[in-house]
C-alpha cells in the first residue's frame, strides 16, 4: 500500500503491463481455438473490452461509465449481420420440412438448423452449418434451416424454446426417416451454459464423419 501511495503511477504501469500480457495470452489461447476469423475477432473485442474496463476503474471510475455508454451505443448499432450464404442446405418453412420428413422419398437423414435472425447467438454460428452442409450434403443426408423468427408457432412443435433464460436457438435436430434421433443442444431443465458452436462439435456430436463414409462405403 505505502508504494501505491508514493509512486502511484509506476504501479499503474505495471498494472498495465500485466493487462496487456494477460490479453494477449488470452488471444493467443483464442486464436489457437476458434474455427473462423470472424469468431476470433468477435473474441478478441470482447476480451479487449474487458481489459479496458478494468483499466478504467483503476484510472477513473468516470471513464468507466462514458465507456460503457459509447460502447453500448455502438453494440445496438452494429450487430453482427447474419452469414447469408446457403452452401448445400434448402431454406425450409415448417410446412415444407414436414412434408420432406414424412414423404419418404428424399434423404433418410435431414439435419435441420432451427434459427432465429433476432438472436447473437444464432448470427454468430450462422456460418457454420452452410459450411458443413458444402462437406457433408450427399444422397442420405440432406441440411435445412428453419426460421423460427418467421415461424414461431413452430418451435412447440420441434420442443424448442426461442427465448428467455432456457433459450435455446440455435438448436440442431437429425432426423432418420421422420424421427427424431439426435439434437443439439440436447434437453436441459437446469439451465447450465451451452457451449459455443463450432463446426467441429457439431460433426462430432452428429456422427457426420460417419454418415459420409457409410454413404461412400454404400456406393
Amino acid at each position: 500500500m505505502d508504494k501505491k501511495r508514493s509512486n502511484p503511477m509506476e504501479w499503474l504501469n505495471q498494472m498495465e503491463i500485466q493487462a496487456v500480457l494477460a490479453f494477449f495470452m488470452l488471444i493467443a489461447y483464442k486464436m489457437a481455438r476458434e474455427e473462423t476469423w470472424e469468431a476470433f475477432i468477435a473474441d478478441t473485442l470482447f476480451v479487449g473490452k474487458i481489459f479496458l474496463i478494468a483499466l478504467t476503474l483503476i484510472m477513473d471510475y468516470h471513464l468507466t461509465l462514458w465507456y460503457f455508454v459509447v460502447f453500448s451505443v455502438i453494440y445496438v448499432l452494429t450487430q453482427q449481420p447474419p452469414y447469408e450464404e446457403l452452401g448445400s442446405a434448402s431454406k425450409l418453412t415448417p410446412l415444407q420440412l414436414e412434408a420432406l420428413l414424412t414423404e419418404g422419398n428424399t434423404s433418410r437423414f435431414w439435419l435441420v438448423e432451427f434459427r432465429a435472425s433476432f438472436s447473437s447467438s444464432c448470427r454468430r454460428a450462422s456460418r457454420c452449418f452452410p459450411e458443413l452442409s458444402i462437406t457433408y450434403s450427399n444422397k442420405n443426408l440432406s441440411f435445412g434451416i428453419v426460421d423460427l423468427g418467421l415461424f414461431p408457432n413452430a418451435a412447440e412443435k420441434f420442443g424448442i424454446s426461442p427465448g428467455g433464460s432456457m433459450g435455446q436457438l440455435p438448436t440442431y435436430i437429425l432426423f432418420e426417416n421422420a424421427i427424431e434421433v439426435s439434437r443439439f443442444p440436447e434437453f436441459n431443465f437446469e439451465a447450465t451454459p451451452t457451449p459455443s458452436i463450432t463446426k467441429r462439435l457439431l460433426a462430432r456430436h452428429f456422427e457426420l464423419d460417419w454418415h459420409l463414409l457409410e454413404y461412400v462405403n454404400g456406393k
